[in-house]
């Protein structure tokens, strides 16, 4: 092999763990019900860009999903902009009090729900609730 096609390969190689990270679906009317009905496990994640307590639940989501590829291969994220949606009908059927509200559903069931919680041990344990639930 020479050195053009080895660094094309390794370049190549690198870049697989960079795409098989799906990145989070920003929400619509109708795309939870659709993705619920297709069977998938959802975690929902209502927040606001202003909101300091979703940015640090942001920064251990991405940080428990790096270290865990498992999380994004087989849970639907949801991001819902508490700005647009916090009147909306799926937030008023979940109850759902504020920003900073992390929740999964699976099914018609909701598995868990943090409200305003940043701590990792906290998050970790949603996200491994949402992953038994996706692979069982």
């Amino acid at each position: 092999m020479n050195r053009r096609t080895f660094l094309t390969l390794t370049a190549g190689a690198a870049a697989l763990p960079l795409t098989a990270h799906a990145a989070p679906l920003d929400y619509t009317p109708g795309l939870v019900e659709e993705r619920l009905a297709a069977g998938d496990t959802v975690f929902l994640d209502f927040k606001a860009s202003w909101c300091s307590t979703c940015a640090a639940q942001e920064r251990v989501l991405d940080k428990l999903k790096a270290a865990n590829p498992a999380y994004e291969a087989n849970i639907t994220f949801i991001n819902i902009d508490w700005d647009t949606y916090s009147k909306a009908d799926l937030t008023k059927s979940l109850k759902i009090p504020r920003r900073s509200t992390l929740v999964v559903l699976k099914g018609e069931e909701e598995l868990g729900r943090i409200i305003a919680q940043t701590a990792e041990s906290t998050i970790q344990e949603l996200l491994d609730t949402a992953l038994s639930a996706a692979t069982a």
